[in-house]
């Protein structure tokens, strides 16, 4: 049993109980997204022990899913726009528990690892889709920044309990990390079939083969040569060969989509200076994160011997702060407008990285760990700040493609940020093995990290300069805060 909604909520927050179920029904897949990256983070050891796989093996496990994932989100997006968002949604949902079963029953780390890509691959249609179903079913004002609020949540909360429950599953044995999604994946299926609205008819245009053949090749490049790239080695020519064939892809893609008469993609969508702020922003966000944890985790796991569950219990205030933050993010939203949370929530994450460098060989949780984790998670709390700036203003025909902009800028960001910072650990060695030679290793990468928030804080902050007259009148959009923001000037 389906219904067709309208092409907008009412814009109150007192849903029925039928709008409640199809927007949980979102949260639970996006909340299934960041579980399973980060469980997967924790079982690696486990897996590269009971299938005696090799480190850089062990990699792709991570990188796989990353592939598939940062690779074909703007297809994504924009196919659910094209084909309609229901039918792209429950297809890829479909596939997505499909390939959780299979990882959890194979013993070939090729097997494996290709599982991954295709969850990967599922997860670039679920996200974009999902968040473009809810900015098309609640209408822009308080009801859309209560529904994205809650959904973006559910999303950062995934990674952080992902942690603890990676922990948990590990302890039973690594394939339940791959076990574990499987009946949500397929409760969530069913609650989708019912809950979530047919959609009007799609958006004319679905014939730009070539874009869509160049946009993903390059995508797919572009993440395959950057986790690649600290194996390969950044000079060597593989890695600049693969650059340059990414630009080369690229400039043909801008070329096709300039030209055809139903692009796959609309090239001035970036020309909305909310979009671009939001996803630089996210790229900081995420990059400097997901680096912090990445290096959190070999010293406190692999140098000072903490267990799993010890790690993901000291990482869990960032995502009880996160859940916590569902019950007022929109309302701060309605009263101080995106630009003001982000630009506080970025530079409270800058603060965090920065005294987590007092750090030593016997750190005190309470005195230098837990105030760091503390203000890392308030800088997640703009996190749905940020999509709903991102999505502000936008048609709901190309809703679809903004998400997919953002959530592409979010995956292929945050894997370039990792690559240079793991670059960055490798090529300060390990000094004498001890925990005071590693620590000293893992330094100018926990700076650079600190770094990259502080330039996505920066960023924030250009929403407070002077609003530019645009070069065009911008009649029909609008963004969320008290004042409208210009689209970029056509180069």
């Amino acid at each position: 049993m389906t219904f067709t909604a309208t092409p907008s909520a009412p814009a109150d927050t007192r849903w029925p109980i039928r709008t409640w179920g199809m927007l949980i029904t979102l949260c639970i897949v996006l909340f299934l997204d960041g579980l399973d990256v980060s469980m997967i983070g924790v079982a690696l050891p486990s897996i590269g022990k009971d299938l005696h796989l090799g480190t850089s093996t062990l990699q792709w496990l991570v990188s796989g899913y990353v592939l598939g994932y940062g690779g074909l989100l703007l297809l994504g997006g924009r196919t659910a726009d094209l084909l309609g968002r229901r039918r792209v949604f429950l297809i890829a949902l479909g596939v997505f528990a499909l390939a959780s079963l299979s990882g959890g029953l194979v013993s070939s780390a090729a097997l494996l690892i290709a599982t991954r890509f295709i969850k990967g691959l599922a997860a670039a249609f679920t996200a974009p889709t999902g968040l473009s179903i809810i900015t098309t079913n609640f209408a822009e004002g308080p009801a859309r920044n209560r529904a994205l609020s809650i959904y973006t949540v559910f999303g950062a909360g995934g990674y952080s309990m992902g942690l603890v429950f990676g922990g948990l599953m590990t302890g039973l044995g690594w394939r339940w990390t791959f076990l574990l999604p499987v009946p949500i994946a397929l409760a969530a299926l069913i609650a989708a079939v019912v809950l979530v609205p047919r959609d009007r008819k799609p958006e004319e245009g679905g014939h730009d083969l070539l874009g869509a053949l160049l946009s993903t090749s390059a995508m797919l490049l572009l993440v395959y040569t950057v986790v690649s790239a600290p194996q390969a080695g950044w000079a060597s020519a593989r890695t600049v060969g693969s650059f340059a064939a990414v630009l080369a892809l690229f400039a043909a893609f801008i070329v096709v989509e300039n030209r055809v008469r139903h692009p796959l993609i609309r090239l001035g969508i970036l020309r909305k200076i909310t979009l671009v702020r939001a996803s630089l922003v996210i790229v900081a966000l995420a990059g400097s994160y997901f680096s912090w944890q990445f290096i959190v985790t070999l010293y406190l796991q692999d140098t000072l011997h903490w267990s799993p569950l010890h790690l993901a219990m000291a990482l869990l205030p960032v995502g009880l702060l996160v859940a916590l933050s569902s019950v007022f993010s929109d309302k701060l939203v309605d009263r101080f407008g995106t630009g003001p949370i982000i630009a506080v929530t970025m530079i409270a994450m800058s603060i965090g990285y920065l005294l987590f460098l007092r750090i030593d060989t016997h750190p005190s949780y309470l005195a230098i760990i837990l105030p760091a984790v503390l203000l890392v998670g308030i800088g997640w709390i703009g996190f749905p700040s940020i999509n709903i700036q991102a999505t502000a203003g936008i048609s709901d025909e190309e809703q679809g493609l903004a998400a997919g902009v953002l959530q592409t800028s979010m995956q292929v960001g945050a894997a370039i940020v990792l690559a240079i910072n793991t670059a960055i650990i490798s090529s300060s060695g390990h000094g004498d093995g001890s925990a005071s030679g590693m620590l000293d290793s893992y330094r100018p990468g926990l700076i650079f990290a600190g770094v990259v928030a502080i330039l996505g804080a920066l960023v924030a902050l250009t929403h407070f300069l002077p609003k530019r007259r645009a070069v065009e009148p911008v009649s029909s959009d609008s963004d969320d805060e008290p004042e409208q923001e210009p689209e970029l000037a056509a180069a």
